[in-house]
């Protein structure tokens, strides 16, 4: 990981001005697993704004971020998935060149096959990172999400921050 020193001028002005807000979520949306993880059914959820090619691009115009998600079917071939993040604060290099570093479901896929998780979601779920404004993100998005895996019967959401 770089350190600030290390940053571009850019982002080192950006990262100063960033207007930083503290959200009250009470209670902390965390919960124990209560069974065995090799008996767990898995859902990804990624900020790396991946999307399939199918899928309406996510808006990188809007200026406070776009809080919305995308559904990433299970069987997608990682590869084929398109990485929108909007930030230039990161290599996307490492991203492009293997989607798995920020939507780890090839890695998973082979945890299932060595059973050391019961299974995977039938749909994953992708957000855009670099949210200024993440109002609509907390009130909205993540809890729309949050129901839909819990319908699922997920038992896990295994986060990948970008």
């Amino acid at each position: 990981m770089a350190t600030y020193r290390e940053m571009a001028l850019k982002h080192r002005l950006f990262m100063k001005a960033y207007p930083f807000a503290r959200y009250a979520i009470n209670p902390v949306p965390c919960a124990k697993l209560e069974k065995p993880l090799n008996v767990a059914r898995v859902a990804l959820v990624t900020t790396a704004g991946l999307h399939t090619p199918e899928q309406e691009g996510f808006d990188s115009f809007l200026k406070n971020g776009d809080a919305s998600f995308r559904e990433i079917p299970n069987t997608v071939t990682t590869s084929t998935l398109i990485e929108a993040h909007k930030s230039d604060a990161f290599d996307h290099s490492g991203v492009r060149a293997d989607r798995n570093l920020a939507f780890p479901l090839d890695r998973f896929r082979e945890l299932v096959a060595r059973n050391k998780i019961g299974s995977l979601n039938h749909r994953h779920f992708s957000f855009m990172g670099s949210i200024l404004r993440p109002k609509g993100l907390i009130e909205e998005s993540a809890p729309e999400v949050a129901d839909r895996l819990r319908a699922d019967g997920v038992d896990v959401a295994f986060l990948v921050p970008v």
